[in-house]
């Protein structure tokens, strides 16, 4: 699962200015959103290519950021592209309404329907007044990034044997959201751990 981060972006007021939204293959930078035939690329990797005959290149790695797949596009130097506009906002994630999760804006008040598709493997670390940043564009949702880690609570798992630190074993636990941790073997229900919303690892007890 990839997070791409779009800290460098800065939001564009009105895109029918002249040049608004414009640049060329010089300015592209990890994480810059481009439009291409309609579609948002995120660029992951890009490389200026300078060959011995012909004229440069960029060779790049996209990743589609609604449907998550990864292409490999190359442009000639000073290719004009578009680029998009990606409004993070952060927001607090209230419920889930059918397939829909719930989010609202803490600054305006704005409540927003959220994919469960687009919220993908998030859901297993979301909990109710949790906060994430929510990325959209012209209003639709992107994608949601939550915090590297979030202490959950272990709902159920297997009693574990106290001597049991020094084997460093590990069984699955079920956390409050109804995901599935592995954590060691000394862990027992009812206690709060940390847990990496980026692979889904056991951290530590928070």
């Amino acid at each position: 699962m990839c997070h791409a981060s779009f800290a460098g972006q800065t939001p564009q007021s009105d895109r029918k200015e002249t040049h608004t939204g414009m640049a060329t293959t010089n300015d592209l930078k990890n994480g810059l959103v481009l439009n291409l035939d309609g579609e948002l690329w995120a660029v992951v990797e890009f490389q200026h290519v300078k060959p011995g005959k012909g004229g440069a290149f960029v060779r790049t790695t996209l990743k589609n950021v609604l449907s998550g797949k990864v292409v490999d596009r190359t442009f000639n130097a000073g290719t004009k592209v578009d680029t998009a506009t990606v409004d993070k906002r952060t927001m607090q994630f209230l419920y889930v309404d059918g397939e829909d999760y719930i989010f609202m804006d803490l600054d305006t008040y704005d409540q927003i329907h959220v994919p469960g598709a687009t919220v993908g493997e998030n859901a297993n670390y979301l909990l109710p007044e949790a906060q994430a940043v929510v990325a959209t564009h012209e209003g639709v949702p992107l994608y949601v990034e939550l915090p590297t880690s979030v202490v959950l609570e272990i709902t159920y798992t297997e009693p574990g044997l106290q001597g049991d630190r020094s084997t460093g074993g590990n069984k699955p636990a079920t956390v409050e959201t109804g995901a599935t941790v592995m954590v060691p073997l000394f862990i027992s229900n009812g206690e709060k751990i940390k847990v990496d919303t980026r692979d889904g690892r056991y951290l530590g007890r928070a």
